[in-house]
């Protein structure tokens, strides 16, 4: 009998361990990730034409057309580009503050 509660103690035990790790990588991987997408989700859905924004690829341009899908990028003065607006990443101003 003392055989059979102490494995159902140590299951036990062994289950709440496994529910607080768990619950901590929640709290400080998942959640925060979770986040961080939904800002650059709002961010991308919230682009105007004439902001200066860096694209995933660390090119930096300022929009000079939206469309659905397509963002029109001038790179330099006459040189336009065609990207997916998932490839906009952050915006130029942002990205300087947080240097500073």
């Amino acid at each position: 009998m003392t055989v059979l509660l102490q494995a159902g103690g140590s299951s036990l035990s062994f289950i709440i361990m496994m529910i607080a790790i768990f619950a901590i990588m929640y709290f400080f991987m998942i959640r925060p990730q979770n986040k961080k997408q939904k800002e650059i989700m709002n961010f991308r859905k919230n682009l105007e034409v004439g902001q200066s924004v860096v694209t995933a690829g660390g090119i930096y341009g300022k929009i000079k057309e939206l469309e659905d899908n397509v963002v029109v990028l001038e790179i330099a003065p006459t040189v336009k580009i065609r990207i997916d607006r998932n490839s906009i990443f952050a915006d130029v101003a942002a990205t300087q503050n947080n240097a500073k």
